[in-house]
């Protein structure tokens, strides 16, 4: 977008006496187009712009902004420290949102000392915690068309799984085994998943990238919420954890869930550590990554896939 295009949204949302003082485009995100804005009023802001529809994407990134504009709201009113949204034309695919003044965990953890990084990350815990606490009518994605929606988390993660593997397929990309088996394998553990009864709200991105820290070492906020899902709290370790043990991670399931996982509950968590190694490494098939630049995050995902099929190969159905 360029100044004109911001200006007309930011006039949409604000009034004429908006006035633009500076902006400049985050380059650091893999889905949105995303611009901090200062209006000459003093206030900072992030105006989030969608993919134009032509463009190829993932089976599952149907409604993504629609579907962050939800989990603001819905998160919102259970607790969680969110930026707060100004504006929303989810038609046009916009949303502006008051910008975050601290630093990500991301950047600021290799500068903390390990009783700082795990208060931090205990409290991170809790705030997934939090998410989990709102309950959807259906589990999957919350998208208009109803697609991988239903009562059974069962039928809808089998759903999610086999969304991404056609992904997978059509873009043919090489995965640690075929497609068809890993469904099998996904297939055989399944029963597991009739465990879970309630659809809970998932953000499932809550990497250190998406969490900001103020000066004081509290989290602000989180942010980009547009892979959240209703599904099986469990999944929100996902991203917590970012294929690392628990144990590896320390405070993070301390604040999730005041206790170690269940034998149950791991075979899940590997299961969900499977859909989001499969998304990785698809889903450079849909963007303009620079080749030699995503190479290292490819041999990463499908490193860290591997290996959780393979543990999912060896754990007994």
């Amino acid at each position: 977008m360029d100044r004109s295009e911001i200006q007309r949204v930011i006039t949409a949302a604000l009034g004429p006496t908006a006035e633009i003082m500076s902006l400049h485009e985050f380059t650091d995100g893999f889905f949105n187009a995303v611009y901090g804005v200062d209006l000459a009023d003093g206030a900072r802001l992030v105006l989030k712009a969608a993919p134009p529809p032509e463009l190829r994407l993932l089976r599952y990134e149907v409604d993504l902004m629609r579907t962050e504009h939800e989990f603001f709201q819905r998160a919102a009113e259970a607790g969680v420290p969110l930026p707060t949204i100004r504006y929303a034309d989810l038609d046009a695919g916009y949303l502006l949102l008051d910008r975050l003044n601290g630093t990500t965990l991301h950047a600021l953890a290799p500068q903390l000392t390990p009783e700082q990084l795990y208060a931090i990350r205990r409290d991170l815990g809790q705030i997934g915690a939090r998410i989990t606490t709102v309950t959807g009518e259906l589990f999957g994605y919350p998208r208009r068309d109803g697609r991988t929606r239903s009562t059974s988390w069962r039928t809808s993660f089998l759903d999610l799984i086999d969304d991404i593997l056609a992904d997978a397929v059509e873009y043919d990309r090489v995965l640690p085994m075929a497609a068809d088996d890993v469904a099998a394998l996904i297939r055989r553990h399944a029963p597991l998943l009739d465990d879970v009864g309630r659809p809970a709200l998932v953000h499932f991105d809550l990497w250190d990238g998406n969490v900001f820290v103020n000066d004081d070492l509290h989290i602000e906020g989180i942010i980009d919420g547009e892979r959240a899902l209703y599904a099986d709290p469990i999944a929100e370790l996902v991203s917590l954890l970012m294929f690392r043990e628990p144990d590896t991670v320390p405070g993070v399931l301390d604040g999730f869930l005041g206790r170690a996982l269940t034998d149950r509950e791991r075979v899940r968590l590997t299961m969900y550590n499977v859909y989001l190694g499969l998304i990785l490494v698809t889903e450079a098939a849909v963007r303009a990554y620079d080749p030699v630049e995503y190479e290292p995050m490819y041999r990463w995902a499908t490193s860290r896939l591997t290996e959780q099929l393979q543990r999912l190969q060896q754990l007994p159905a």
